[in-house]
């Protein structure tokens, strides 16, 4: 067997692990997010408490509740009884990791949270373990084999805690009616949060650098229109003054091979109709979505009554860091 049908075997090891988590998946899960969701709308939190390799799951979980909506905390069980209990409160969810169940440093927190008025919802691999039968609601992710060969290093069993994590967070997410906008708050840095707070009519071209011709322009002068606003295409607009094409210096090229004169010829001849177009008030990152999918470098921007007043240029958005 070589390297990569080696590394395949572990992801089909994982993948059949997360199918059987699936299957699993029921009414204790439901539980769970009910437990959560309440704790939350009180205005409480989740805190995620583990050690090892559960606590660098426990960390990821963590972050991925709170970057959408759902206050979360991590607490290191080898820290929670010096000090660290004390970010723990009455009404708060404790999400509790350990794949044995029985990790001592993780059981010995257990009678400390007890003098507190909170749940414990806990993801182990053992569902008669102390913290399983301690627990509000334990949701089993057992494995039947993990992806290490020496069956050792944890593996599928830190893939299922991290997916059911995911799981729980987005579920979360749905119930509590987070938005794009909301995301947009909690991630105002870097590409995406840029993507989220700024809308279409902020990166687009218009006015005196939008390159816009009529039905009838001959190609020759749509290239000049489109050398002297230093844009890639140019919007073909309709007598009835809607969106009616886009030609691109891909399509002057495929023509030109064809038919070397056409320049003195309307562009109708030669644009695509139909282009892909999209509304002012969208936001930015609805542009990038729109570029990658349909494999394009312009996007038409238009109005409510489908009138172009904009256009997207892929190379525009680097000015604005979205790229």
């Amino acid at each position: 067997m070589d390297r990569v049908e080696k590394g395949r075997r572990v992801l089909d090891i994982e993948r059949i692990e997360l199918g059987r988590l699936a299957e699993r998946l029921g009414k204790t899960f439901d539980r769970a997010v009910g437990l959560m969701l309440d704790a939350l709308e009180a205005r409480g939190k989740v805190v995620v408490i583990g050690v090892g390799k559960s606590g660098h799951i426990g960390e990821k979980i963590a972050a991925t509740l709170t970057s959408t909506g759902s206050f979360a905390v991590f607490l290191n069980s080898l820290n929670a009884l010096h000090g660290d209990l004390g970010m723990v409160a009455d009404g708060d969810v404790i999400l509790a990791l350990s794949y044995s169940g029985e990790t001592e440093e993780l059981t010995n927190v257990l009678p400390a949270l007890a003098r507190f008025d909170v749940r414990i919802v806990s993801m182990t691999g053992n569902a008669g373990s102390l913290l399983a039968r301690r627990s509000d609601v334990h949701l089993d992710v057992r494995v039947e084999k993990e992806a290490c060969p020496l069956q050792l290093a944890p593996t599928s069993s830190t893939t299922a805690m991290l997916a059911l994590g995911d799981a729980l967070a987005m579920v979360l997410l749905e119930e509590r009616g987070f938005r794009k906008e909301d995301f947009a708050r909690y991630h105002p840095g870097g590409r995406l949060g840029l993507g989220l707070l700024l809308k279409v009519h902020q990166i687009m071209r218009s006015g005196n650098q939008l390159p816009i011709v009529g039905l009838a322009s001959p190609v020759r002068e749509v290239l000049s229109v489109m050398g002297s606003r230093r844009a890639g295409a140019a919007i073909v607009r309709g007598d009835d003054g809607l969106l009616a094409g886009i030609f691109t210096h891909g399509d002057f090229v495929r023509h030109f091979q064809k038919d070397p004169a056409l320049g003195d010829h309307p562009v109708s001849g030669y644009m695509t109709r139909s282009p892909v177009s999209i509304r002012c008030d969208r936001l930015a990152v609805d542009v990038l979505n729109l570029l990658e999918r349909h494999r394009i470098d312009d996007l038409v921007v238009v109005d409510e009554a489908g009138a172009p007043i904009g256009l997207v240029d892929v190379q525009d958005l680097t000015r604005f860091k979205l790229l």
